[in-house]
């Protein structure tokens, strides 16, 4: 809950400063940019193994944690060059008020670290805000949120922070969105990921946490998520990564 009050606090200074320091076409070729920065990074990632923990809490309304879910993975390569997830650690959940839905998992692949690539730009409305520093690194700050949404896809709806140098962004701040069933009782918490460069080139997420109160048709329930991505690594191997079928090179000479 304090972190999430620190942001609103952050960004209501966001409001009261003049978003006019860039001409239109100044935003809209960091837009451009930042985008392209973005599907390079997903290109880069693709090829990086790293551990992914995910921890959600139920808790009362003392903070006391009375239930809990938790796995960790292994994000790898097999020997053949193919991407897959090995799970470390499963306990059993404890979780008694909520349930993990589709939506959620989606959520956890796919919004929360987020991905604003130039492939999904066009599926965006992206408004400059104006500047502000995260984590002392001086940023462009937008608001995003999606066009139109299609059912059975989930979309990011929020605040990106972009980094005015290297163009990548280095946090979020938003929830996941997306078309519902009708009578669908689905609620999800508004959650900050942060990133940290990896091998001097790449802005990887390293950390999403969500401090929230979710209002239920059976009332209110509050949790707390940490996401954490660790160990990233470079993958080698002698098998040539490509987007469809692996091709295999030849084998090194003895």
């Amino acid at each position: 809950m304090i972190r999430i009050a620190l942001v609103a606090l952050g960004l209501a200074g966001l409001a009261t400063a003049q978003p006019a320091d860039l001409s239109e076409a100044e935003v809209q070729a960091i837009i451009e940019k930042f985008a392209a920065k973005e599907s390079e990074f997903a290109r880069a990632r693709d090829n990086y193994t790293y551990r992914q923990t995910v921890r959600i809490e139920e808790l009362d309304e003392g903070g006391t944690v009375r239930g809990r879910y938790e796995i960790v993975t292994d994000i790898i390569f097999s020997p053949e060059g193919k991407r897959t997830e090995r799970v470390v650690r499963a306990p059993v959940s404890t979780l008694r008020r909520i349930q993990l839905t589709p939506e959620d998992e989606q959520d956890v692949r796919n919004v929360q670290p987020f991905v604003l690539t130039k492939e999904d730009i066009g599926n965006y409305w992206v408004r400059y805000l104006g500047r502000q520093k995260a984590d002392e690194i001086p940023c462009y700050v937008f608001a995003v949120k999606p066009k139109k949404m299609e059912p059975g896809k989930r979309y990011f709806q929020g605040i990106i922070w972009v980094d005015d140098r290297d163009l990548q962004i280095v946090k979020t701040y938003g929830r996941g969105v997306g078309l519902l069933k009708k009578g669908s009782d689905n609620q999800f918490p508004k959650f900050e990921t942060y990133r940290e460069q990896i091998d001097g080139k790449y802005w990887f997420p390293t950390w999403t946490g969500a401090d929230d109160t979710l209002y239920f048709e059976g009332g209110p329930q509050r949790i707390r998520m940490r996401i954490r991505y660790e160990n990233y690594k470079q993958f080698k191997s002698e098998v040539q990564i490509r987007y469809g079928e692996p091709v295999q090179t030849s084998p090194k000479k003895p």
